[in-house]
């Protein structure tokens, strides 16, 4: 994987998402899952990952002969990868150009973290107003959105 054209699988450019761009800042399941089904369908998916990469990168047994995690690679098909680290201003406005050309945002992350990188559906809403933003969270959208779904 390297910083903008890393690849977890094949590029599609044919089904009914083709031409749709989605930007990815999920990790471990149920939105690199979301993600994947999207790519299947066709659309662009960018995933965002951090310096270390995602989680799932280095679970396993069972590995692939390359030493790549089948668990990653299952659940990142059809998506380009590209490592940004968010701390840092640049990467930050990377990511902010990326949202700002998006269709379609997934991401998984804290409440306070998304505030806090402008990541939030408030900041990006106001640069992209037609953008559709899913946030996915490990026990809902009150209370409970400010746990966190799993173990870093």
């Amino acid at each position: 994987m390297d910083s903008l054209t890393g690849s977890a699988g094949s590029d599609r450019t044919a089904g009914p998402l083709a031409g749709l761009l989605v930007a990815d800042f999920s990790r471990v399941l149920a939105g690199p899952y979301a993600t994947m089904l999207l790519g299947d369908l066709g659309a662009t998916v960018i995933k965002v990952e951090g310096p270390n990469g995602d989680d799932t990168r280095h679970w396993g047994p069972p590995w692939t002969a390359d030493g790549e995690s089948t668990y990653f690679l299952s659940v990142n098909r059809n998506k380009r990868c590209v490592v940004l680290d968010l701390s840092d201003r640049e990467d930050r406005r990377r990511a902010l150009r990326l949202v700002g050309r998006a269709d379609v945002v997934v991401q998984n992350l804290r409440p306070a973290s998304l505030r806090r990188l402008g990541l939030d559906y408030d900041a990006v809403r106001a640069s992209n107003p037609g953008l559709v933003y899913c946030s996915i969270t490990g026990f809902g959208s009150a209370a409970g959105a400010a746990l966190p779904g799993h173990h870093p």
